[in-house]
Order: C-alpha cells, then structure tokens, then sequence
C-alpha cells in the first residue's frame, strides 16, 4: 500500500496543474494546448546539455529543487505559515510568476486595468505558493534528479528532471524556462513531459472569467488560498 505522504505528493504533482482545483481532463488539455500553442509548444526530445558542467537554467532548478526537499523534510516543525514563508522567496527567486499570471488569463489580459493585472498576480502568487505549501507536506525519501537540458523556441530551455518516489513510479517534470535580466525563470511546467501547467490553467482560468468575470475569479481564488491555510 502506498505511504499517505507519498500519495499527498502524486496529488500535489496533479493539482499544480489546476490552479483552482478544478478536474484535468483530456478533452481541456487538448483544447488548451492547441490554443496556446506558441506559448507552450513542446520541445524536441533531443538533450542538448551533454558536458559535465550545470547549464544556468540547470543551476536554478536544482536550487529550487534543494529548497523544496529542506522545507518537506521540516514540514511538521514549519507547519503551513511556515512553509509559505519559506516557500514565498524560493517561489519569486524561480518563477517569472507575473509572466505566468498574465498567460493564465489569456487575451483577457489585456482587458484588465494596470490595478486589475497588479491585483491579479498578486493573488496569483499567493495561491501558486500556497498550494506548494499545502502540498509538500512531509518527507518519506523522495528524491529530485535532473536529466538533463534541452533547447526550446524563442531562446527558452527546458530542464527536464523526475522525483523518485519510494515504492511508486518516478515522476517526470519539465521546466520550460527563460532568462530575465541574466537569470534563468520558469515559465512553464511539463507533467510527464507533455502536460504544460499553463496550457491547463490558460483554458480554466479563460473560462471563468468569460462566464463569470474578473471580480468572481478573484473571489474564487482567494478562497482556495484560505482553504489551503486552514488545512
């Protein structure tokens, strides 16, 4: 049988990739892909990153990597303010998080005043890093292996890398990513190498603003944010 915080990891890994919680089915993976499909094409299977030395995108990731393994292994001692505290820096350091909040929203992006959009990606980030924190919740010997470093479109990189889970399959995540002012930033994340994060989140989010409005979405997602923090 599998360990809980295992099974609380495979879910996390799932629920990144629906921003408000909502169900990821194949028919929205589909539609959104092809919707954002410069955006977030996927990249050749071909690693380009075969010295001995880390590439910087590589850098980052392992970073982050790092980070996230110390905060599941004091996960309990932290307990869930902690964790975002720690969580919060870590995040901005290895996100371009406000360029992830604009893409989740797609052409309504530009339909919202500079207030909207500051209001937006705030709150956007709060939740990105309160969803991290609700679900690394403990440590049972999960390991973060870096594969290796292709190249992508528009001179973006894509660091791919796996978590070994005792006991279960590996878990393949790859990070599309692009340099900002001479640092490498995640802007994209591919479940098992072909379920991009901001393919699901563009094709949800686009949705509930079209049906329900901005002031709705903003209501929704500082709820899951409240959610996540009372466990």
């Amino acid at each position: 049988m599998m360990k809980p915080k295992i099974c609380r990891l495979i879910t996390f890994v799932v629920a990144m990739f629906a921003v408000l919680g909502l169900q990821v089915t194949i028919a929205a993976t589909a539609n959104a892909e092809a919707s954002t499909a410069e955006e977030t094409k996927t990249v050749s299977t071909t690693t380009t990153n075969t010295t001995t030395s880390p590439a910087p995108a590589e850098i980052t990731i392992e970073a982050f990597h790092a980070g996230l393994l110390d905060i599941m292994k004091h996960a309990d001692e932290l307990g869930m303010q902690g964790r975002i505290e720690k969580l919060t820096p870590l995040m901005d350091k290895t996100f371009d998080l406000r360029f992830m909040a604009s893409k989740t929203v797609g052409r309504h992006w530009r339909k919202l005043s500079d207030e909207e959009k500051g209001v937006w990606v705030d709150l956007f980030k709060r939740f990105t890093t309160a969803n991290y924190a609700g679900r690394f919740t403990g440590f049972t010997g999960e390991e973060f292996v870096t594969i290796g470093v292709e190249d992508a479109p528009r001179g973006t990189h894509v660091v791919l890398t796996k978590i070994i889970v005792p006991g279960d399959k590996d878990v393949q995540l790859n990070y599309r990513m692009i340099e900002r002012n001479g640092t490498w930033k995640v802007i994209d994340v591919f479940l098992n190498g072909t379920v991009s994060e901001l393919a699901l989140r563009r094709s949800e989010y686009s949705s509930a603003l079209k049906h329900e409005g901005f002031a709705s979405l903003l209501i929704s997602v500082e709820e899951k944010i409240e959610d996540l923090i009372e466990g």
